[in-house]
């Protein structure tokens, strides 16, 4: 899972290096909302939590969903779904005649 971490950090960071000035609220959201997730999931894997480690884990985990809209256009919903089939089909068809 560290490794996981390691290497979705640095290709967030490398992908949202040079941001234009209408980017730049969205990568920092996007690098916080991930961020937050790893430091998240490091923490949760400790063999022990004392109450510290706990705040910890619930401000990362607060972090998450205020920010985890940045990624909501995103997200693959049934009509979403069924268009990207259609098109799929439409494509077929298209190369097969």
């Amino acid at each position: 899972m560290r490794n996981l971490g390691h290497c979705i950090s640095n290709v967030l960071a490398s992908a949202l290096r040079n941001p234009d000035g209408s980017q730049y609220h969205e990568f920092k959201s996007a690098w916080k909302c991930i961020c937050t997730l790893v430091d998240f999931s490091l923490m949760a894997q400790y063999r022990s939590h004392i109450p510290d480690i706990l705040v910890y884990m619930e401000r990362h985990l607060q972090t998450f969903h205020w920010t985890k809209d940045t990624f909501l256009e995103f997200l693959i919903t049934k009509a979403t779904c069924l268009e990207a089939n259609r098109q799929d089909w439409d494509l077929r068809e298209l190369m097969a005649n």
